[in-house]
């Protein structure tokens, strides 16, 4: 049983690094300041460190690794809020649909200019 969670768990880090890197790319497409690091040679989803620049100082950064997940968010430099592990994915998810509902209403005012 433990192996088979071990195994579900290197699964779920694979999955979010490359959602993570994907997230990146998306943002810097959108003129954002966003970097994603793979741990490793990144073909094996060890784990990867997301940052990304919102805008007025305000920072995003999501570490997920084997050894566990989590989101902090700061502004100025000052930490607001941490999350760990299935709170740190729930606002990861948050935040991206934010920036993509951005990224609609973008392309909606530039094809109705």
């Amino acid at each position: 049983m433990f192996a088979r969670l071990a195994e579900h768990y290197r699964s779920v880090v694979e999955d979010l690094v490359m959602s993570l890197r994907a997230l990146a790319d998306g943002l810097q497409q959108q003129g954002f300041a966003a970097t994603c690091y793979v741990c490793g040679d990144g073909l094996d989803g060890h784990g990867a460190s997301f940052v990304a620049d919102l805008g007025d100082g305000h920072m995003v950064r999501f570490l997920v690794s084997d050894y566990g997940i989590s989101w902090v968010e700061s502004r100025n430099g000052h930490e607001l809020v941490k999350f760990e592990g299935a709170e740190a994915i729930q606002e990861l998810q948050r935040v991206a649909a934010v920036l993509q509902g951005q990224a609609v209403a973008n392309a909606a005012a530039v094809s109705a200019a």
